[in-house]
């Protein structure tokens, strides 16, 4: 069995049937995971900031740091080892208010809003989803099973 970490403004795919793509501390971050049951391909982004303008040279060092170039990276990394979008089972997690008590900087909802946005202009539908509140989670994917566990607090709960 192979886990595969997924650090901040990172990514990672795998048609491992037995690997676990893993990222931990979620707080204002989100996690974007894609499973595709047919090919036991599965993947993951863990990005920090919404979107890369006014930080394009950030971005084009580590596109996976923001949503609007890493998630699309993810999507196509999937797509090369086989997928297609529409057998692809897309879940959430994350985007919550962890040290940002007043909201001044909301970026875990800036965050969620921005990848809503992305996800509604090409028709993506959200299976399942954990955001918000102001708690750190800890996200598993089972890449053989699709099998997604967040645990907070902890406490596991399948996605």
């Amino acid at each position: 069995m192979t886990q595969l970490v997924v650090d901040i403004s990172d990514m990672k795919v795998s048609r491992d049937p037995t690997a676990t793509i893993v990222t931990y501390a979620l707080g204002s971050c989100i996690a974007v995971i894609l499973h595709d049951a047919k090919r036991q391909i599965g993947g993951m982004i863990h990005y920090m900031l919404p979107l890369s303008k006014g930080f394009e040279a950030k971005a084009a060092e580590r596109p996976a740091m923001f949503a609007d170039t890493g998630v699309p990276l993810l999507f196509e990394a999937m797509y090369r080892l086989g997928s297609s979008k529409a057998d692809l089972t897309v879940k959430v997690a994350g985007g919550g208010s962890i040290h940002d008590n007043e909201g001044i900087f909301a970026i875990g909802k800036r965050n969620y809003t921005v990848l809503r946005k992305m996800f509604w202009k090409n028709n993506v539908i959200i299976a399942a989803e954990d955001v918000g509140g102001t708690r750190s989670r800890t996200v598993k994917l089972e890449v053989g099973t699709g099998r997604v566990v967040v645990v907070s607090h902890g406490e596991e709960a399948e996605l």
